[in-house]
């Protein structure tokens, strides 16, 4: 029976690679369906993510298409299939929303493991999505006892991400090491220029003009990983703080469910510091 896998592939650039990987595919008679290709000059990296469709078994086109490429490559060759992710939140719905209700409507190409969050403000509404809702409190605790009890928790389920959907509080190095390339974060694009409690209200009184969203895999190095997506919307003299606030609400959601797409679809390579999105 034929069937489809996203081939992805990172490795040192080398001259024939895209010919080298393309001939294993056409000896095992594959269909490319779709290719993209992009070489880091600077860095001297390769990266292409092609979906092939046929009959092959996942194993063998693996070990194959590690005999054609160099000995650093990392290849993975990925049957599309519903990933499973865990949403942290805190107080503020809006991105968290965004994703429950795409969720419910079959839009998001994900399963929703659970929600954990460090306040209980959200319970009623995500459980009427019929999620699991865990409430974690901080109140009392350290930051490592909060986040001891916040990883043995995560621990009991299977995933392949942890959502940010405006977790309010800063990781601590140990709980990134823990989970890779698989934490992602959204936050308002002012930083650093407008630190704290109310970004909206410094960057009205100094009077910008645009307004936007970051998205971006955790680091130990607070909102400054390896960006997946951005976006931004105008803005006047109309607005009102509380105007660019509710604005940049709307931005930050799409701009998670969009990172968020992209990644579960496996278009998205960290690259140092960097993404390369095909």
């Amino acid at each position: 029976m034929e069937k489809t896998a996203r081939v992805l592939i990172d490795c040192k650039d080398a001259k024939g690679l895209v010919y080298e990987i393309a001939k294993v595919f056409y000896d095992r008679g594959l269909n490319i369906d779709n290719n993209g290709e992009f070489v880091d000059k600077a860095h001297g990296r390769f990266f292409m993510r092609t979906v092939v469709s046929g009959l092959f078994d996942v194993a063998e086109l693996l070990n194959e298409l590690k005999t054609v490429a160099p000995s650093d490559a990392h290849i993975r060759v990925v049957e599309p299939k519903d990933k499973k992710i865990i949403l942290m939140a805190t107080k503020e719905s809006h991105a968290l929303g965004d994703i429950l209700v795409r969720h419910a409507n079959g839009e998001l190409d994900a399963q929703i493991e659970c929600v954990i969050a460090n306040h209980d403000t959200l319970e009623t509404f995500v459980r009427r999505f019929d999620v699991p809702f865990f409430h974690v409190p901080a109140e009392g605790r350290s930051r490592e006892e909060h986040e001891e009890l916040v990883m043995k928790l995560i621990n009991e389920f299977d995933f392949d991400y942890i959502v940010l959907a405006k977790y309010m509080r800063i990781l601590t190095p140990d709980f990134v090491k823990a989970y890779p390339e698989k934490i992602i974060n959204i936050h308002h694009s002012f930083l650093p220029a407008f630190i704290g409690a109310n970004p909206y209200k410094q960057a009205f009184e100094r009077g910008v003009k645009i307004i936007g969203a970051t998205a971006h895999f955790v680091t130990d190095d607070l909102d400054e990983g390896p960006i997946i997506a951005q976006d931004v919307i105008p803005v006047n003299h109309r607005y009102t703080w509380k105007d660019m606030q509710k604005a940049g609400r709307d931005v930050e959601k799409v701009v998670l469910s969009r990172a968020l797409a992209l990644v579960l679809h496996d278009r998205v390579f960290v690259n140092g510091n960097k993404t390369v999105v095909f």
